[in-house]
């Protein structure tokens, strides 16, 4: 095969997933998210939950796809400055406008839990082209928003990946009632938890991959991870981690 047509070969297999373009966490992923996927990323407060988005925002813009970030947690400054200081800049993807940031005031979402969701799912069908639609975190609009309302949400999300949008869904674990957890889980087709656990006197951040439909690779990994200046997440070997 001569190379040109190798190399175009290449392109379209690695476009089939989202990547962290990161080979080593990739891997422990799966291979990626599947295009197409409805994945959540639970998990309790700073236990990484933003930085694997980001991780996937930065691969998925260095694959060539556009990403719609709708934050509650950020603002566009706070984030490209995070996301530098993590070796992920996204500030020529930015004014090249591959990725669409959009602020979302914790208190205005929650009293507006409806009217929020609504707008999340109008603007990603609005966005055609935006391939990657993430949204972190859902928490504070699920305060404010029914089990229905949310539920719905989720549906309505999994629609819209059948369509060819990949969608990933942010929220701490403690954001849904046990029942309803349990059934928005198993409406997404991925499902990452986050965790801090204590080993000897130091705490690890974990990754447990609890699915992935659709995988290239194996899954249903457990990693343990840091998140370290110029190099965003790490993987620890687990020898080191139970140290």
């Amino acid at each position: 095969m001569p190379e040109v047509e190798l190399d175009e070969v290449q392109e379209e297999a690695k476009k089939d997933v989202i990547s962290t373009g990161h080979g080593e966490i990739d891997k422990k992923l799966g291979g990626g998210i599947p295009i197409g996927s409805l994945t959540l990323v639970e998990g309790q407060s700073d236990a990484g939950k933003s930085v694997l988005c980001q991780q996937m925002i930065w691969g998925s813009l260095k694959d060539d796809f556009k990403v719609v970030l709708f934050t509650t947690e950020n603002t566009v400054k706070s984030l490209v400055t995070q996301m530098d200081s993590l070796g992920l800049s996204i500030t020529d993807y930015l004014l090249l406008g591959r990725i669409k940031i959009y602020t979302m005031r914790p208190s205005l979402v929650r009293s507006n839990a409806a009217v929020a969701l609504q707008s999340i799912l109008n603007t990603i069908e609005d966005l055609q082209d935006f391939d990657l639609p993430i949204m972190d975190s859902i928490t504070q609009i699920a305060a404010g928003a029914t089990g229905g309302e949310c539920l719905a949400y989720f549906e309505r999300c999994k629609t819209l990946c059948d369509r060819g949008k990949t969608i990933i869904n942010v929220a701490h674990t403690y954001a849904f009632e046990q029942d309803l957890l349990v059934r928005i889980r198993s409406v997404c087709d991925a499902h990452f938890k986050l965790a801090i656990e204590r080993v000897g006197d130091r705490l690890v951040k974990t990754l447990e991959v609890a699915k992935v439909r659709g995988a290239t690779q194996t899954t249903g990994n457990i990693l343990s991870f840091d998140v370290e200046p110029e190099i965003g997440m790490k993987i620890m070997p687990l020898s080191r981690a139970k140290v």
